[in-house]
């Protein structure tokens, strides 16, 4: 018990991390839409603020999917579709390397003997499943467009 305690403590302070590729391809993919330069990997880590190893492991992961066209020597990278056609949920499934959002995980060894762990799976996983097809419908009716629209109304600036 006083385990248990001692890890939720533990657990609060660190907090629960999530992975930012998705958050991060979506700078990038607004970025590359709304830039009238060429941008290299660097140009992008520096607004992103992390290192450009990283944003090429998640430009390589938007390449695969089709989402950018990358050019060799300088002439940098381009959308690989205009943004009113890329949605959030393709973006998503792009950086997840996944093919279904899937948010929460079981864990796998409940005592079998108690009437909980027996039955536990079985009582969240429609829950579950629900929160997981709806942010699915959310992401799928989203746009990189609509990122954008609502990048410059933060900004107040009207686009062109």
């Amino acid at each position: 018990m006083i385990y248990l305690f001692l890890y939720q403590i533990q657990v609060y302070k660190k907090g629960v991390s999530m992975d930012t590729k998705f958050s991060v391809a979506l700078h990038i993919l607004t970025m590359i839409s709304e830039s009238r330069e060429t941008l290299s990997s660097q140009n992008l880590a520096t607004s992103v603020g992390t290192n450009s190893s990283y944003i090429r492991k998640v430009i390589t992961l938007l390449k695969n999917a089709g989402l950018i066209i990358s050019h060799q020597g300088k002439s940098g990278y381009q959308l690989g579709k205009i943004p009113k056609k890329m949605s959030l949920l393709e973006i998503y499934y792009a950086t997840q390397e996944v093919k279904h959002i899937s948010l929460f995980q079981m864990h796998q060894n409940a005592n079998q003997e108690c009437p909980v762990g027996q039955n536990i799976q079985e009582a969240v996983s429609p829950i579950f499943a629900s929160a997981e097809a709806q942010l699915e419908k959310a992401l799928r009716h989203q746009t990189l467009d609509d990122v954008i629209n609502n990048l410059y109304k933060t900004a107040n600036q009207v686009r062109n």
